[in-house]
C-alpha cells in the first residue's frame, strides 16, 4: 500500500514550487508579448508589410526610398522641431517600460549593465565596436543597394535649420537606447527566465532586430541580423548593455550626420 504524502515533504514542496512557477512563466510570456507589441514587435510587423508593398510597387526596389528622419511639418520649423522632440520622447518610452519591469523584479539597472559603474570602459569598448560594425554595415548596404536588394536609404531629409544636427544626435541616441534595452537587455533576460537556451534566444533577438529593419530591404535585414547576433552574444558573455548603447549611438550619429556632410558630394553614396 503506498505511503501517504506528508505535508511539507520534499516531493510535495517540489510540486508546489513547480505549480507556482508555471503561472509565473505565463505572466512573463504575456509581458514579453505586450512589451514587444507596443514597441519593436509592432515595428517589425509594419516593416514586413511595407517591404511587401515595396516589392509589389512599380519599378526596381533600389529606386524606392526609405527615409529615416524626415520633416514632420515642412515649412514650419518651430512646429517641426516640437514634433521631432515629441516623437523622440514618446519613442523612448518602451525602453523605460522594459527597465521598470526589470527593476520591479529586483534586477535593477546593474543587472543588464546599464549602470554607471564603468563609463570609461563602456565608452572605449563601444567606440571600438562602432568602428568595426559601422564600417562593415556601410559596405553591406552599398553591396545590397548595387545588387538591387535594398532601397535607397536616406538617413535624413530634415531642412537646413539650426536644430537639424542636435535632433539627429538625439534621434540616434533614442534609437540605440530603445533597441539595445528592449531587444538585448530585456528580451534576452526574459527569455532566459522563460527557460530558453542561449542560442535560441540569441537567434530570436537577432531575427527580431533584422525584421524591423526590413523596410530598408534585404540588406537592412541581413546587416541588422548580423549586428543582432554580435551584440546579443557580447551581452550574453559580458552582461552589459551600456557598451552596446554607446556603439549603436555612435553608428547612427555618424550615419545621420555623415549623410548631411557627404550627400551629393561623393559619388559612391546613393541619394534619392
Amino acid at each position: 500500500m503506498p505511503e501517504a504524502e506528508v505535508p511539507g515533504s520534499p516531493d510535495q514542496g517540489s510540486g508546489d514550487l513547480a505549480g507556482r512557477a508555471r503561472p509565473r512563466r505565463r505572466l512573463l510570456a504575456h509581458e514579453v508579448c505586450l512589451v514587444l507589441g507596443v514597441s519593436l514587435g509592432a515595428s517589425a510587423l509594419w516593416a514586413v508589410v511595407r517591404y511587401v508593398g515595396d516589392l509589389t510597387a512599380a519599378g526596381p526596389v533600389r529606386q524606392q526610398v526609405a527615409e529615416l528622419n524626415s520633416s514632420a511639418a515642412p515649412g514650419r520649423p518651430w512646429l517641426d522641431l516640437a514634433l521631432q522632440l515629441a516623437g523622440i520622447v514618446t519613442a523612448i518610452v518602451p525602453a523605460f517600460l522594459a527597465l521598470h519591469l526589470l527593476v520591479r523584479d529586483g534586477g535593477g539597472l546593474a543587472a543588464i549593465g546599464l549602470d554607471r559603474s564603468r563609463p570609461a570602459r563602456d565608452a572605449r569598448f563601444g567606440a571600438g565596436l562602432a568602428a568595426i560594425v559601422g564600417g562593415g554595415g556601410l559596405g553591406l548596404y552599398l553591396l545590397a543597394w548595387h545588387s538591387g536588394a535594398n532601397l535607397t536609404v536616406v538617413p535624413t531629409s530634415l531642412p537646413e535649420v539650426w536644430w537639424r544636427i542636435p535632433v539627429l544626435v538625439l534621434s540616434a541616441v533614442q534609437n540605440a537606447a530603445l533597441e539595445e534595452v528592449v531587444v538585448v537587455g530585456y528580451l534576452l533576460t526574459r527569455l532566459r527566465q522563460l527557460g530558453w537556451d542561449e542560442r535560441t534566444a540569441l537567434v530570436a533577438s537577432a531575427v527580431l532586430r533584422g525584421s524591423y529593419h526590413l523596410y530598408q530591404g534585404l540588406g537592412g535585414f541581413a546587416g541588422n541580423l548580423i549586428m543582432g547576433l554580435l551584440f546579443g552574444r557580447i551581452y550574453q558573455r559580458r552582461g552589459r548593455v551600456g557598451p552596446l548603447v554607446a556603439a549603436h549611438s555612435l553608428i547612427d550619429i555618424v550615419a545621420f550626420v555623415g549623410y548631411v556632410a557627404l550627400a551629393g558630394r561623393v559619388s559612391w553614396l546613393p541619394v534619392s
